[in-house]
């Protein structure tokens, strides 16, 4: 019997993409075992670098601080941290939790739930009630239980939950997180006290990223950090998750690397597609787009968000942005039933022409203008 090729051991200097190029895969799937691979080694940056205090957070300086006064005061009220991923809100009750206990208190007075907890009312009859309504001997002071991604629990268990939060004011404070105000219901809200997270600033996003790159030794371009705060959107967990990925799958953080890595349309395709859209015949324009689709794998609603963007920052006429505009919209939320029906197709070769069919259409507009 053949013996089996030989081949190296996986290790942090070798699991690169040269590693896994031994086994002759495709450069999609070797960027993924190479994420993967480090994944596995139990180095994540969003954790590693995760704020442990009050004072380690870069962001919502008012927050902070009125929370801060609440602690200092021993006041501290049922809290209702909410805004969009990436933002602090789960940071910034952990970093008050390790402030207000000891480490060896801290499975006794903090219960943390996630979203791969149950949510529905058993979780608040059984586990929240049976923590709440006890008391600690050797410890003074209120517990805490801290709720995330609470928009996530049923209409019951938000209900049941109102009335333990009622009951075991005195012993236990809670504190709730979610991204949607609105599916907490009034109940629940009138009983906290809310803290709006916004979207984190390039100004405060890059002094941090400049930090994890020099710690970890990252090969980075200017446009390459520009790129990740623009793809971020405001949220540091999405660009910590972005810089790794890309390191570990190229080993140098361009603009071209995050955007492949992160399978978004660079800019230069978008230039493209909107130039084939306005200045080429239906036929060469559908053509164009659907083998650029089709070789770099992009998706329609990406294209959408892209070009919208891209249409704001083109000097066009009014009458030409608006038109433009207008038909990317009847695609993207179906406004008319023959382009709703191109966009939400599973077809690739639908979707093309879908959004080839937003240029064709302005061909009238154009001429007039």
């Amino acid at each position: 019997m053949a013996s089996m090729p030989k081949c190296p051991l996986p290790t942090l200097q070798n699991l690169r993409c040269d590693y896994w190029s031994h086994f002759k895969l495709p450069l999609a799937t070797t960027n993924l075992l190479s994420i993967y691979g480090f994944a596995y080694s139990g180095h994540f940056m969003v954790e590693k670098y995760r704020p442990q205090t009050l004072n380690d957070l870069i962001s919502h300086q008012d927050i902070l601080s009125t929370i801060q006064k609440f602690i200092n005061e021993d006041r501290l009220p049922h809290l209702l941290l909410y805004g969009p991923p990436g933002t602090g809100k789960t940071s910034t009750i952990l970093a008050c939790a390790k402030q207000l206990y000891k480490d060896k208190e801290f499975g006794s007075m903090v219960l943390e739930l996630n979203a791969s907890d149950d949510r529905g009312i058993d979780i608040v009859r059984g586990p929240i009630l049976s923590f709440a309504s006890t008391r600690t001997i050797f410890k003074k002071g209120f517990k805490l239980v801290i709720l995330d991604e609470a928009d996530a629990m049923t209409q019951d268990a938000q209900n049941a939950l109102r009335r333990v939060i009622e009951k075991f004011t005195e012993n236990t404070r809670f504190c709730l997180i979610c991204n949607y105000l609105s599916k907490i219901i009034p109940a629940l809200q009138s009983r906290c006290t809310r803290f709006r997270f916004g979207p984190l600033t390039p100004e405060l996003m890059v002094p941090r990223l400049e930090h994890v790159v020099e710690e970890e030794k990252v090969d980075i371009s200017e446009d390459g950090m520009k790129a990740l705060v623009t793809l971020s959107s405001g949220d540091m967990r999405r660009a910590l998750n972005i810089l790794q990925s890309t390191n570990m799958a190229f080993g140098k953080v361009t603009e071209e690397t995050v955007y492949t890595c992160t399978g978004h349309p660079l800019k230069s395709d978008i230039a493209n597609i909107l130039d084939w859209m306005l200045n080429r015949d239906f036929t060469t324009a559908y053509r164009n787009i659907t083998e650029l689709k089709t070789l770099k794998g992009l998706a329609l609603h990406d294209i959408l968000t892209e070009i919208h963007l891209f249409v704001h920052r083109v000097d066009f006429p009014s009458s030409v942005r608006i038109h433009l505009l207008t038909k990317m919209a009847d695609i993207e939320d179906g406004g008319f039933t023959m382009l709703a029906r191109l966009a939400s197709s599973d077809w690739p070769a639908s979707q093309s022409a879908g959004i080839t069919g937003t240029g064709f259409l302005l061909a009238p507009t154009r001429r007039s203008s």
